[in-house]
């Protein structure tokens, strides 16, 4: 169904009549959920789908008691919204994170490297048994990244760096607490340096080295170099770290061609952060 300022504005009077006067202004972005700013501190997640809303169940359990311990904002959620006759599924109210995403605005400060290694030794704790075990850790498997070869066509590097990646030892660490979708768009950047991280509709457990490919997907050298010296980690976990880079940034590329050709769900905008992490995962030197 479409997602309309006045569906909004009328679910928010109906059962948060307290934040209803708010100014709402849509936010242009994001797949399973379509975000509207609320005031200057909030904002609400409509999920587009019911596989959307399923999602923010685990973002909704999960994000505020992870909030507690985390170096950076996060949206954390604040209030719930139930299903009604006008819009099917439960829905949310977060803290809004200020800044820009990080396709718009480039990380550039040597010192985000530090801050994004801080911010995932804090999360890549052992993860409590209801945290759901993600899909997207591993096993990996040579066949992984066909697909996107119908649309990016980086060359023989990527597909070597990924089998490096799959020949790689397993995690054989306990599983721990993953964001599992560290692309720019989930990156908050203000004045060049990592303010905040949104969209943990993907939270799950499993390997970290999902999310250790961020150093490759987001940072410059220099702040990649400060990223490593906190967050130390053995060859293997770098090595499929690097795999789970190449496989981003590939995905960010094939995402930039479809907005280029106006398909549903493209991101024009993604298509300089997507080369620029292509050229970290390949020209960048392994450990």
């Amino acid at each position: 169904m479409e997602i309309t300022e006045d569906l909004v504005r009328h679910l928010l009077r109906d059962q948060h009549p307290d934040l209803a006067e708010l100014e709402l202004r849509e936010v242009i972005g994001g797949w399973g959920n379509q975000m509207w700013r609320l005031g200057e501190e909030l904002a609400v997640r409509m999920p587009r789908q019911q596989r959307a809303s399923e999602l923010q169940e685990v973002e909704y359990r999960w994000l505020p008691t992870l909030a507690e311990r985390l170096p950076l904002p996060v949206p954390t959620p604040v209030r719930r919204g139930a299903p009604s006759e006008r819009f099917p599924n439960p829905w949310l109210i977060t803290q809004w994170v200020p800044g820009e995403p990080a396709d718009r605005e480039f990380i550039t400060a040597d010192e985000s490297g530090t801050t994004l290694a801080q911010f995932l030794l804090a999360l890549h704790q052992p993860a409590p048994a209801d945290v759901p075990a993600s899909n997207r850790t591993g096993p990996l498997q040579l066949s992984d990244i066909d697909h996107f070869f119908d649309t990016v066509a980086p060359g023989d590097a990527v597909r070597e760096i990924w089998a490096d990646a799959v020949a790689a030892s397993a995690w054989d660490g306990p599983p721990v607490v993953v964001h599992t979708d560290l692309h720019p768009a989930n990156i908050v950047v203000a004045g060049g340096r990592l303010a905040g991280v949104i969209d943990f509709e993907d939270l799950g457990s499993g390997d970290p080295a999902i999310d250790l490919s961020a150093a490759w997907v987001l940072l410059p050298d220099a702040a990649a170099k400060r990223f490593f010296a906190a967050y130390p980690m053995d060859d293997a976990t770098f090595r499929r770290a690097r795999g789970h880079a190449a496989m981003k940034a590939l995905f960010v590329l094939a995402m930039a061609v479809a907005g280029d050709k106006g398909l549903p769900g493209g991101k024009p905008t993604w298509r300089a952060a997507g080369e620029l992490a292509m050229q970290r995962v390949v020209g960048r030197p392994t450990q």
